[in-house]
């Protein structure tokens, strides 16, 4: 168990690293990624506490390279954003044929947990729910029920095992007496980054189930207090996004993580921002400092997206007939 003491610790059982930028202040400029940089610096100081980074904007030849670097190596807990990592377990034995999406399991009582989530809100229980349902409202609602619904088709320790053969060394759950639960564990933004950016360029899992994860945590009826707070409908839905908060013995922690996309479709910027030792510790609103912060930076990101490479005439046709992205909402009026 870590020692530092996580409200969210219930999921298992029923100081600062300075700071070292990609580029100078000095540097700043109104766009691209010193405009970036220069919001994250300003977003940062004003918010107070400790942060821990990694952005990457993708070249001219549509790879990432880093546009912050901010102690991007620290692990740290990554409360609800390792729910990304918990559900590329299950897709990764869904991917070996071990599991099904319509596979389903009961709902039983004495699983439920409370916080953050869908299920606890029902007050009666005994459903049969298939994975993709409980998948879908662990990453879209930040289900806590639905992580202890994952342990029980993939275990804490082959969670780990399944996070180490895919080369994270860092990103690992902490299994607890019981083998099918564990507490959320921890991970590191680069290795987060590195996560993300292989969940957008479909190699962290057969294509199909990275396009399932990602239509999950695309969909606009997701967490929008943060990165996606000022934005269209339609720029939402380029951005892949998970957030985490709870708080330890350092003081409240507001993580988010994800991918942003181009028109074009093609993924442009992954952002892994981990902030730790904060204050407001019971605000989890969109007016907590470090989330206002989230939202700042994630406009400024949006606004100064990297081109990348010219788009071939297939990726240019597959954005043309959105096959592969998130459809655009429509409001339904019953009926």
């Amino acid at each position: 168990m870590s020692m530092l003491f996580s409200r969210r610790s219930a999921l298992g059982l029923g100081a600062a690293t300075a700071a070292a930028l990609v580029g100078s202040p000095a540097a700043a400029s109104s766009s691209g990624p010193a405009c970036i940089r220069s919001a994250y610096q300003r977003e940062k100081k004003k918010a107070g506490g400790t942060w821990h980074t990694h952005i990457a904007g993708v070249d001219g030849t549509g790879a990432p390279v880093p546009i912050v670097e901010d102690d991007a190596d620290h692990v740290t807990q990554g409360y609800s954003v390792q729910k990304l990592a918990v559900a590329t377990a299950v897709m990764d034995k869904i991917d070996r044929g071990e599991l099904t999406l319509g596979q389903k399991l009961d709902l039983p009582a004495d699983i439920i947990l409370g916080g953050s989530g869908i299920y606890f809100l029902h007050t009666v229980w005994g459903d049969e729910i298939t994975i993709a349902n409980f998948l879908t409202a662990m990453l879209l609602v930040s289900d806590n029920t639905a992580v202890r619904m994952c342990g029980r088709v993939v275990p804490a320790a082959e969670i780990n095992e399944i996070l180490a053969a895919k080369g994270f060394v860092h990103t690992r759950v902490e299994p607890v007496a019981n083998p099918n639960r564990f507490f959320l564990g921890t991970t590191t933004p680069r290795e987060m980054h590195d996560l993300l950016w292989r969940l957008a360029t479909k190699t962290l899992l057969s294509p199909a189930s990275c396009t399932f994860l990602l239509s999950i945590t695309r969909w606009i009826n997701g967490y929008m207090d943060g990165v996606r707070r000022v934005m269209s409908s339609e720029e939402r839905s380029r951005v892949a996004t998970k957030y985490g908060a709870d708080f330890n013995t350092l003081g409240a922690s507001r993580h988010e993580a994800g991918i942003m996309f181009g028109p074009d479709g093609q993924p442009k910027l992954t952002y892994a921002m981990f902030a730790e030792a904060l204050g407001d510790l019971d605000n989890y609103g969109s007016t907590h400092p470090a989330v206002q912060a989230h939202a700042v930076i994630g406009r400024t990101m949006l606004d100064n997206l990297p081109a990348g490479a010219p788009a071939t005439a297939a990726a240019a046709a597959a954005a043309a007939s959105r096959a592969d992205q998130p459809k655009l909402f429509t409001p339904v009026n019953g009926g």
